[in-house]
């Protein structure tokens, strides 16, 4: 949460000329309710059953046509069913990091803005129990990419670097 998943996704889709989606869009879609309703009115019981059913809908949808940039909500690949589905797929993974203070700043001026509230934020004590919670669980994708004092553009040329996809697209003849 706060990493800038969505808009590092955004920047990835557009170097590589591929497609981005927010898996949390499409929960809402799929719902007919945005994130917070669905955790106010089903709980995160409610919500990760949904973000699961959603996300391997993703999935199969990825068979056909892979070229496209995911961005998983901050719980989602923590998941044991979730992550058991990214790695069928052989899908690569980013974990973006951040020191936890930069995170919570980053959270709480997004819900600020957009007058979210998630009931897992808490306080910034509870964010950074939540984070190192589920760090051991990010630390299992394919890459990690720092995000401090970097660019969006920086982070995503990094990552297409990191993750080869840019001598992939040379192999093909796209610029």
């Amino acid at each position: 949460m706060g990493a800038g998943k969505s808009s590092v996704g955004q920047a990835l889709a557009d170097q590589l000329g591929w497609t981005f989606e927010d898996l949390d869009d499409r929960i809402e879609q799929r719902e007919g309710r945005t994130v917070p309703e669905i955790f106010r009115d089903s709980g995160e019981v409610g919500f990760r059953r949904a973000e699961h059913k959603a996300l391997k809908q993703l999935m199969e949808e990825l068979q056909a046509a892979p070229k496209k940039i995911v961005a998983l909500g901050g719980g989602a690949f923590v998941q044991k069913e979730n992550a058991r589905l990214i790695e069928a797929e052989g899908i690569p993974t980013v974990f973006l990091d951040a020191e936890v203070d930069k995170l919570w700043r980053r959270c709480r001026q997004q819900a600020e803005r957009g007058g979210i509230e998630r009931p897992l934020w808490g306080s910034l004590e509870r964010f950074g129990e939540l984070y190192e919670a589920r760090r051991r669980y990010y630390l299992k994708a394919s890459f990690r990419q720092e995000t401090d004092g970097k660019t969006i553009q920086e982070i995503a040329t990094e990552v297409v670097e990191a993750l080869g996809l840019n001598r992939r697209r040379e192999k093909r003849g796209e610029k």
